[in-house]
């Protein structure tokens, strides 16, 4: 098969799926883990998909990338990211958890804290964090969203309306190159808005594929953040966002 062609074939696939892993391509076409790299990087180079860590994906501005597809997207990047930023809790804190796999990442770390109290909005970071018998853990009403255990409506913005925590734990889907904080879901974004406006510092986790990356919803700017925990050097304009406002940026180590 001529590169060419593979290249169309790959596109398919992944613009099918939404994503898919090295492996998963290795297996469909029967050539070398390199050779998938370099057709990965070819069309990242042409602007048609996105890489990430162990595969690649296309972006939507209406839709993400299905929930069990997020998980293992940029996972060891997330886990960096996570271990970072819990350095930054202390035992017998608050705070807030919003959606989101790497939120859910930060909530595995967590473990290794004492005496927490968290409100979420995220059914799999409660259901993780309920591990630990000396944590505090309260869960917002709301509907529930089946395809990623997220809590959102308005009688979620209610009831985070009605804390004040140490911390605002806050993940996103994308970071525009002008500062914007975007989300796919407006329901969501509320309940993250409200998460932001009721905390003391708010830290924001993002991994390097969420610079650029495009999404419908602007959930606020990253200047509202005290801190970004990040697996990589932001892009310049970003870099700089973040200098004149303040925020304090933790870039975590291979």
């Amino acid at each position: 098969m001529s590169q060419k062609h593979r290249l169309e074939q790959i596109m398919a696939l992944i613009q099918t799926s939404g994503f898919l892993t090295t492996e998963q391509l290795v297996a469909e076409f029967g050539v070398t883990p390199q050779t998938i790299r370099r057709d990965l990087n070819e069309l990242a180079r042409q602007n048609r998909l996105r890489r990430h860590h162990g595969g690649a994906g296309v972006d939507s501005s209406t839709a993400n990338t299905a929930y069990q597809q997020r998980k293992i997207m940029n996972l060891e990047a997330k886990e960096r990211i996570a271990n970072a930023l819990v350095q930054h809790i202390p035992d017998n804190a608050s705070m807030f958890i919003n959606i989101g796999t790497t939120t859910e990442t930060i909530a595995k770390a967590l473990l290794q804290k004492r005496g927490l109290s968290i409100v979420t909005n995220n059914l799999h970071v409660a259901s993780i964090l309920s591990a630990k018998e000396d944590f505090h853990i309260i869960i917002a009403g709301g509907e529930v969203r089946n395809r990623d255990g997220g809590i959102v409506g308005e009688a979620a913005v209610d009831f985070i309306n009605q804390f004040k925590m140490d911390y605002g734990i806050i993940g996103i889907s994308g970071i525009h190159h002008d500062g914007s904080l975007l989300d796919f879901d407006y329901r969501e974004v509320r309940v993250a808005q409200s998460i932001i406006a009721n905390s003391t510092e708010v830290l924001l986790a993002a991994d390097h594929s969420k610079f650029g990356r495009n999404a419908m919803v602007r959930l606020g700017n990253i200047g509202q953040a005290d801190h970004l925990f990040t697996d990589a050097r932001p892009p310049e304009k970003i870099r700089k966002l973040l200098e004149i406002n303040g925020v304090e940026v933790h870039i975590t180590d291979d």
